[in-house]
């Protein structure tokens, strides 16, 4: 991992910085809304246009990089998200916010199509596993150290919204002087919805209510934070303790996830999640048991978004695995874009504690169609399953289909080794 590190620092480097001011933006504007008097459910509106517009980024990105190149529309895009930063400040109202986020979510999106575009092709088949894992990590560690630049200067003031447009600003030049022009990623096109549900439900399922998490997680719990009356510096550790949960927790439950039944790895989880989300309810009073609450909502469901994926993977064959992780990121795209207006709503009606009930019920759900569903069809046996390949939710298709191909690399990888005779072909790289 040195060595890919070395090879790519410039790029990882630039990567960090855009982590870093989108880590920020998100939990100053939960902070800055309190301060301008924005309830639950108005904030539910501004933090859920960030998801549409990056669903639709996901989609468009890929059109205007075949018309105008990698390099044009990385700095297009990079340009829009410098200035919306900037004007959040400038308009503190909540259409103009909506706006923004929209905008700020949808040239996001294409950001990280062009940037996933150059690892992958400055990537090996011996480094592209290090690589990914690299990627993720950078994506963490902004995330996790924005919060904690919270505390640097007033969220009432001009200071942190000018910190997040130079840190995005700064991080064109290394990303621009260090990658070389890519080719064109061709995403591919998702199966449909109807075929994918079919092939497996859990995953089409579960996938939907993590979408609702995620958004409750990433876009409300700035939001959930000032309105329980915490501290900025208090809600910058709350926040970041959710992500450092799912970082720490992603190896050990991957670890798991190819080494048992995936459904009963998910419905575990879930049952878990759901009960933690539960005591987090009741014992909100008590800080430390807010962050544990954290700890666990981000380490359980981040590692469950690659879970379901993989556990999709079981049912397909090598050529469809890409395919049906395009219509997997749909499916929870969706249900990130709900995810907001309804904890919002929970939190204006039945108070702000209702956040973990929101979260526990999600949960819940989960855990009860999966054990469900193990009534309905015998398990993939471990042998035969797909490898766990960890993504983040906030990745885009490139990252998504690109941790897919990993994946049935790795899993050829091991036929061969079973099966020397075995054509090196089978399924598609």
């Amino acid at each position: 991992m040195l060595a890919v590190l070395a090879s790519s620092w410039a790029l990882f480097l630039g990567l960090l910085l855009l982590m870093i001011g989108n880590g920020l933006q998100g939990t100053l504007l939960g902070v800055r809304g309190e301060i301008e008097g924005f309830d639950a459910l108005t904030m539910s509106f501004v933090m859920s246009a960030y998801f549409l517009g990056f669903l639709g980024g996901s989609r468009a990105a890929p059109l205007l990089i075949q018309r105008v190149g990698h390099v044009r529309v990385f700095a297009a895009l990079a340009s829009l998200i410098s200035a919306a930063f900037i004007l959040y400040a400038a308009f503190p109202h909540p259409i103009a916010w909506a706006a923004m986020r929209l905008l700020v979510g949808f040239c996001f999106s294409g950001v990280y199509v062009v940037c996933e575009s150059w690892l992958n092709d400055s990537s090996t088949t011996e480094t592209r596993g290090k690589t990914l894992s690299l990627y993720m990590i950078v994506q963490m560690l902004g995330v996790v150290s924005a919060q904690f630049m919270l505390n640097l200067a007033n969220p009432a003031d001009y200071a942190l919204f000018v910190l997040i447009s130079v840190l995005v600003s700064i991080s064109f030049a290394p990303i621009l002087l260090s990658a070389t022009p890519a080719p064109m990623f061709q995403t591919t096109k998702p199966m449909t919805l109807q075929r994918l549900v079919e092939t497996s439900p859990l995953g089409s399922v579960g996938m939907f209510f993590m979408g609702l998490i995620f958004a409750g997680m990433f876009g409300m719990a700035a939001v959930y934070g000032a309105e329980r009356g915490l501290s900025v510096s208090d809600i910058s550790l709350f926040v970041a303790t959710i992500y450092t949960g799912g970082l720490l927790l992603q190896y050990p439950i991957g670890w798991l996830s190819d080494r048992m039944d995936r459904r009963r790895l998910i419905a575990i989880l879930t049952a878990i999640g759901a009960v933690t989300m539960v005591m987090g309810f009741f014992a909100s009073e008590a800080f430390t048991a807010l962050l544990v609450a954290a700890f666990l909502l981000g380490g359980l469901s981040n590692p469950l978004y690659s879970l379901l994926i993989a556990y999709t993977a079981d049912y397909l064959d090598y050529e469809d695995m890409a395919a049906a992780s395009g219509g997997l990121m749909f499916i929870n795209g969706c249900g990130a874009i709900l995810g907001p207006f309804i904890v919002g709503a929970m939190m204006t009606t039945l108070g702000a504690d209702s956040y973990f009930l929101f979260m526990a019920a999600n949960f819940a759900l989960v855990s009860g169609y999966a054990l469900w569903r193990m009534t309905r069809r015998a398990p993939t046996p471990v042998e035969d399953t797909a490898s766990f390949a960890y993504v983040a939710p906030q990745a885009s298709p490139v990252a998504v289909e690109v941790a897919t191909e990993y994946a049935i690399e790795q899993a050829e990888g091991e036929e061969l080794e079973e099966d020397p005779d075995q054509p090196e072909t089978a399924g598609p790289v």
